[in-house]
């Protein structure tokens, strides 16, 4: 908006305030410039060594070395993920303060009742990251050995079959709604305080299924001391080849992966998050990165994903999938 003075002004009066526009002008310019001059945090909505940490880990480094400053992590855990979504809501939109969740970012506003942030509006997408698979698998003498015979079993036993997952609003939590849902079969749920209780109880006998991440249970399937039964992406994963997808199964409804992605506070400049996007979309590139991931089941996003006109539009998509099926399931938590 250009400046207008009153013809009254004296000259002088004119021209200090002229300068000092000019000199905000130039102040604000540079100070967009010169980001990063300090450095980055990115909060981390979950326990240190959980799958979204070690995503959060692996690409912080490359993005440290791209934007010229340290990249720090901090683990906020809680409220499935909302207690440091809404932290970062707060934060001063200068880049400084950015947050790394999952799909829990898309299925928060229905599942909690008394979320003190929109997901849409509080934030400035900044990319997608990474889209990590999903596996059933049950503990190792449960009855049923493929898919097709779990649908069975479960509808038939749907009173007496054991559901483990995360907690509400984990991974675990939302793939079995989604397969619950998939089967038009509810079961008793126990929702444990995190991924490592629950695989503990699985591999106790205690619980009879759960569904998680490729990341959180590669390991116990591969020393056989579960049974998976799927994984829900459209091909097979590299390191878990003999493991047939939910289509190859039986059940081609039932697809889901954890997709992670980086948030700004709104209102940060647009330079600053293109800075940031540009900085992810260099991570994601790296070979190391995409080296750790592949060992992980996951792989990066293609760069065209990793913008923040592509997380805002997944974000919205991802909020309308989720929105039935969670009202569906009753499950919401205040």
């Amino acid at each position: 908006m250009p400046l207008v003075f009153r013809e009254d002004l004296p000259m002088k009066l004119v021209s200090i305030l002229c300068a000092a526009a000019l000199a905000a002008t130039v102040g604000a310019v540079r100070a967009q410039d010169a980001f990063p001059s300090q450095p980055i945090t990115i909060v981390v909505p979950f326990a240190a060594g959980g799958p979204t940490d070690t995503v959060t880990r692996l690409i912080a480094e490359p993005m440290s070395k791209e934007l010229g400053q340290q990249v720090v992590i901090q683990n906020v855990a809680g409220a499935g993920g909302t207690l440091a979504a809404g932290q970062v809501a707060k934060a001063s939109p200068d880049g400084y303060t950015i947050l790394m969740h999952h799909i829990g970012m898309s299925t928060a506003p229905t599942l909690y009742r008394n979320l003190d942030f929109d997901p849409v509006t509080a934030f400035a997408t900044v990319g997608l990251v990474t889209n990590v698979p999903m596996t059933l698998i049950a503990r190792k003498d449960f009855e049923p050995n493929t898919l097709e015979e779990l649908v069975t079993y479960v509808k038939a036993n749907k009173d007496t079959v054991v559901y483990a997952n995360a907690g509400i609003g984990a991974a675990s939590h939302l793939c079995g709604m989604l397969f619950m849902n998939a089967i038009d079969t509810a079961v008793t749920t126990v929702p444990y305080k995190g991924t490592g209780p629950a695989m503990t109880d699985i591999l106790a006998g205690e619980v009879d299924f759960m569904c998680d991440q490729s990341t959180n249970t590669t390991g116990q399937i591969k020393g056989g001391e579960v049974k998976v039964y799927a994984v829900t992406t459209p091909e097979r994963l590299g390191n878990l080849p003999d493991v047939p997808t939910t289509t190859e199964a039986g059940l081609p409804g039932f697809q889901v992966g954890v997709w992670h992605g980086l948030y700004a506070p709104a209102g940060t400049p647009e330079a600053t998050v293109e800075k940031l996007s540009a900085a992810l979309q260099k991570a994601l590139a790296d070979p190391t990165v995409i080296e750790r991931f592949a060992e992980l089941g996951t792989a990066p996003v293609a760069a065209d994903q990793a913008t923040p006109a592509a997380h805002k539009t997944y974000l919205a998509d991802q909020i309308a999938l989720w929105k039935p099926i969670i009202e569906k399931a009753g499950v919401f938590a205040d």
